[in-house]
């Protein structure tokens, strides 16, 4: 008898459709009218003219793609050049080029905890994202879940393992916008011998001094036992993601992150756009001092309306819906009058609790910003 065997896919597209749970792709037009407070285009840069000349001049002199893995011919000057510029940036002694935030963040966690049987213990906040929750399901040690941003519960962790051990956090949380307290965590790793593994990609272009990121706003940036994790495509506009560290960290990474000797190079175009990013940073430093006052600017009013937002530490503001229905409801209401707004819903909460994601941009108006506020308030369920 022939049996369907993707039957249980209707099934299960079903409950999730009752649930209001059912995600659907969105293509948005190149020349669209909405303001956008969705994007992770926190400084503004990816339709900046120099960015996008730069991507194009690297796609014409190098070819649209990176023509094999990094160990290969997917290596090209651009991309030694922008590791050492991210590096000296951000204040560490060594970078390594990802194709992807997410690719950065599998091989962090599953080359630093070493081959099967080293005794490595991952200690992981229950608030990380996806791409370090997946690194750590893959990494062959021992796992350790910890309530949200709470050192004590990373020291008891740490205190009751005998072996080698890795704090893994992001700087700032994807979801909230809540920054991680790292100097705590740092003290925490060191008492127990531990490394500290950070996500950062919502810290760089955003905090530190001009935008060098939460692990240099801790004066934790270059310290041996501290890794980094950044992505290229939120404040600076382009696409790709690295992994920071000591240099013997990064030479350990070329020889066995996965994600790196198994994947073709990021495509030089993406390279290219970086590198002027990161120039465009170094001569505006300013841009990330914009972009926290405008999510504090959208904080205040939306809180001011009555409406429960978290304090944001960096660029994103959540703002709680009453249930995944409202949420999805309420994006589009916001939709209809001009805004795009993210919509948050289980299983991408981990706590279950619905929210409007805004992302502040540095380059939005006064005008603008009050706008979005007020058209976020206005549309708000009732229940909101």
């Amino acid at each position: 008898m022939h049996r369907d065997p993707f039957d249980w896919i209707d099934a299960r597209q079903a409950r999730l459709r009752t649930a209001g749970l059912v995600r659907t792709l969105r293509p948005r037009a190149a020349d669209s009218d909405l303001v956008d407070l969705a994007g992770n285009d926190y400084l503004g840069l990816t339709r900046h003219p120099e960015v996008t000349e730069a991507a194009a001049a690297a796609a014409r002199h190098w070819g649209a793609g990176a023509t094999g893995s990094r160990l290969v011919t997917g290596t090209t000057a651009l991309h030694t050049r922008l590791e050492e510029e991210l590096a000296a940036f951000c204040g560490f002694e060594a970078a390594l080029v990802f194709s992807s935030g997410y690719t950065a963040n599998l091989a962090a966690v599953t080359a630093l905890s070493g081959p099967a049987g080293s005794g490595t213990l991952l200690v992981c906040d229950e608030g990380n994202h996806a791409s370090l929750i997946d690194g750590c399901r893959l990494a062959r040690a021992e796992k350790a879940v910890v309530p949200h941003a709470e050192p004590e519960a990373f020291a008891k962790a740490l205190a009751a393992h005998d072996g080698r051990a890795i704090a893994v956090t992001d700087s700032v949380f994807s979801v909230d916008g809540d920054a991680a307290p790292l100097a705590a965590l740092a003290g925490v790793c060191r008492e127990n011998g531990a490394a500290l593994l950070v996500d950062d990609a919502h810290g760089l272009g955003v905090l530190g001094d001009g935008g060098r990121g939460a692990l240099h706003a801790a004066g934790l940036a270059g310290d041996a036992d501290v890794v980094a994790t950044v992505t290229l495509s939120k404040s600076l506009g382009a696409q790709g993601g690295a992994v920071l560290g000591p240099a013997r960290v990064i030479e350990h990474l070329v020889s066995t992150a996965r994600t790196f000797i198994f994947d073709t190079g990021l495509a030089p175009a993406a390279v290219g756009a970086a590198l002027a990013s990161l120039a465009l940073l170094r001569r505006e430093p300013e841009r990330a001092g914009r972009v926290r006052a405008v999510a504090a600017e959208l904080h205040r009013r939306v809180t001011e309306a009555g409406l429960v937002a978290v304090r944001p530490d960096a660029a994103v503001v959540s703002v709680r819906a009453p249930s995944p229905e409202a949420a999805v409801r309420w994006a589009a209401d916001c939709r209809e009058a001009g805004l795009a707004v993210g919509c948050f819903r289980p299983p991408s909460v981990p706590d279950g609790v619905s929210r409007l994601r805004l992302t502040a941009r540095a380059d939005l108006t006064d005008g603008e910003v009050a706008a979005a506020a007020d058209t976020i308030v206005r549309t708000a369920p009732a229940a909101a």
